[in-house]
């Protein structure tokens, strides 16, 4: 069968911006695991992947304000409390759809380790956002008195960011590989993997950082082999010279073109940008194909009829 590695933004597991909860959460879910459903229904093996950001500022503020009670906890211990509740929950969720649909397959979480630069620059310039959105006056107040560093992101609001550095290594890759050629469906990776470096005897040891998820989807989707690189995001289709009047959204590029209108800035470090490069550098390793689309366009992105496909550089001209 063919194999799909499928990412999923954390924004878009938060259904109220207002009032984040869990029963948002599984909502969230619900919806997105009935378009995955409807991939396992048509023969896709799948490997999944998530977002944290959310989740992993929400768990570093709490860890913050009960300092005074209870041990505060790193960031690489916070990203793992995340993929095990947010693996937990799409574990159930998924499983619920599977059985609804009468298909007979296992889904697992593994925690997952990703292996980073210990002299990365990233760990000098925060770049990640974690965490709510805030208006400026409250974000200009953390910054003050938390020595939070805040940027402005995307134009929805005000976030603190963390390091981010580059991916090297997916460290349970093999055993992922195993678990997806036994077709059971798996969840890894999430929010980027537990970022960790290589010391000593290449023993590993935790460091404080988030890694991009998009990044190390596509590192993973390497690493085992993947037949397809889909990334689930907020837009239906990529678009160059977003929000402006000459805005065009793209329904495919080749990774050529995609580089060119990295570097001429269409694509902002902050939202498309990443996503852009982890599809770039899927289908530099070899990768068939990379698909940008919103969770509910999924069925319809694989037939061709909407989404934006990345594809070799002997592909057609540029459609739109």
């Amino acid at each position: 069968m063919p194999v799909a590695v499928v990412a999923i933004g954390g924004n878009s597991l938060i259904k109220d911006e207002a009032r984040p909860s869990v029963a948002g959460e599984i909502a969230a879910l619900e919806e997105t695991c009935g378009h995955l459903g409807a991939m396992l229904s048509q023969g896709w093996d799948l490997v999944l992947t998530h977002g944290n950001g959310p989740q992993v500022g929400f768990n570093l503020l709490r860890s913050e304000l009960a300092a005074a009670a209870a041990p505060p906890l790193p960031l690489d211990v916070l990203g793992a409390q995340t993929q095990g509740s947010i693996g937990y929950l799409m574990q159930q969720v998924l499983g619920n759809e599977l059985r609804r649909r009468g298909i007979r397959k296992r889904v697992v979480t593994v925690v997952t380790q990703t292996v980073v630069d210990p002299e990365d620059p990233a760990f000098h310039r925060p770049t990640k956002p974690v965490g709510p959105f805030y208006e400026r006056d409250e974000a200009e107040r953390l910054q003050r008195e938390r020595r939070w560093r805040m940027v402005e992101d995307a134009g929805r609001g005000w976030r603190r960011v963390v390091p981010s550095p580059m991916p090297l290594e997916i460290v349970e890759r093999l055993v992922i590989k195993g678990l997806v050629h036994q077709s059971i469906i798996v969840i890894a990776a999430g929010g980027g993997g537990i970022p960790v470096i290589r010391q000593g005897d290449d023993d590993l040891a935790g460091v404080e950082a988030v890694i991009d998820k998009d990044l190390a989807t596509s590192l993973l989707a390497q690493s085992i082999g993947a037949d397809l690189l889909l990334i689930s995001t907020a837009v239906e289709r990529v678009a160059i010279n977003y929000g402006k009047p000459e805005q065009r959204d793209l329904s495919e590029m080749t990774v050529a073109e995609a580089k060119q209108y990295l570097s001429q800035g269409h694509f902002p470090p902050g939202s498309m940008g990443p996503k852009i490069l982890a599809a770039i550098r899927f289908m530099e390793a070899g990768g068939h194909e990379a698909l940008i689309t919103t969770p509910e366009s999924i069925g319809r992105a694989l037939a061709g009829q909407t989404g934006t496909r990345i594809k070799g550089n002997s592909a057609g001209e540029l459609k739109s």
